[in-house]
């Protein structure tokens, strides 16, 4: 059993690895700020609200609450159209935000660290599915940022011994078949809960952008992979590092892809209802097609996706959305 520090822990992807972690056995304390996180999902967690790049704020912490064994890195400025149009916001947060945190780390003794990565660092890649050997172009600040992060790890593991995995996501969805955690950001953007509040009257109607890609039906393809999935890689990844590897960059994903469309037509299978659409222009910074070549986790840790066909996916978010906005509302 470990003790560790979970950044953006009340987030989406962050309470779900909390979650994870504390039925590995593990003991966790959250750090948010709660713009984004909503401090329900930490549940018993203790949760210190402050933000990561206030470094003497995540010091108290350390010492508050510490020793911590290791850090899960999951808080962040994490969308793509929004870091066009303010980029200094996205290097601010994500870069001056990471380097506080993995500075405070060092100055503590803690040598492990895992940081929630994207698939955003590859760009508009030259091949598909994307191994992690793919060259780094980002055409998003995202995407820059985290690419930068990285690099500040990789540098902080030569100088200072630090044991480092850059998990980098596809794109994460879905919601524990548990209940009671899931996807709750407002305004939602994200493609399958934005689709689903269409189908059942929460918004007007769903946004598509983009429908010219170079793709057999002309949207954009995603890998998708499930966030419950996503928790148990992140629990393996940080158990490793606290034994004493360092892991990298690795890719978390599924290896298939599913088209915009596709995944407007399993929203509509779930909710039995159709998706009201407006087809719009292209977002900036959204490549066509992103696949995850995730075969070195896989053969690492034995990993594999259980929960990541995309009717899953679906009818899990579905059932959280109920929960969450529909019968909370009633």
């Amino acid at each position: 059993m470990s003790h560790l520090l979970v950044t953006g822990g009340a987030g989406y992807i962050g309470s779900h690895a909390l979650r994870n972690l504390q039925r590995a056995g593990h003991t966790a304390v959250v750090i948010d700020d709660l713009r984004a996180g909503n401090a329900a999902l930490v549940s018993d967690a203790p949760l210190v609200r402050c933000d990561v790049a206030d470094r003497d704020a995540v010091a108290r912490a350390f010492e508050e609450h510490g020793p911590f064994d290791g850090v899960l890195h999951f808080a962040a400025s994490l969308f793509v159209a929004e870091s066009v149009s303010q980029p200094l916001a996205y290097y601010a947060n994500n870069v001056g935000g990471s380097l506080a945190l993995i500075d405070v780390a060092l100055a503590h003794g803690t040598r492990a660290f895992v940081l929630s990565s994207t698939c955003a660092t590859y760009g508009i890649p030259q091949r598909v599915p994307i191994s992690e050997d793919t060259p780094l172009a980002p055409i998003n600040p995202y995407g820059a940022s985290k690419a930068m992060v990285e690099r500040i790890l990789a540098d902080a593991e030569t100088a200072h011994g630090l044991r480092w995995a850059a998990l980098r996501y596809f794109n994460a969805s879905g919601a524990d078949p548990a209940g009671g955690i899931g996807e709750c950001h407002d305004p939602e953007i994200h493609l399958i809960p934005s689709a689903l509040e269409a189908a059942c009257g929460l918004r007007e109607r769903l946004e598509l952008f983009g429908t010219d890609y170079p793709t057999p039906d002309g949207t954009c393809i995603r890998d998708y992979i499930h966030v419950t999935d996503l928790a148990d890689a992140h629990v393996s990844a940080i158990e490793a590092l606290i034994e004493g590897r360092s892991l990298g960059v690795r890719n978390l994903g599924t290896g298939n892809g599913y088209s915009n469309r596709e995944v407007m037509a399993a929203v509509e299978r779930a909710v039995g209802r159709p998706v009201p659409v407006r087809e719009a222009d292209r977002r900036p910074g959204d490549p066509p097609v992103l696949i995850a070549d995730a075969s070195a986790f896989r053969r690492e840790f034995g990993w594999e996706p259980r929960l990541s066909d995309l009717d899953t996916i679906v009818s899990t978010a579905w059932a959280w959305l109920q929960s969450w906005k529909l019968e909370g509302s009633r």
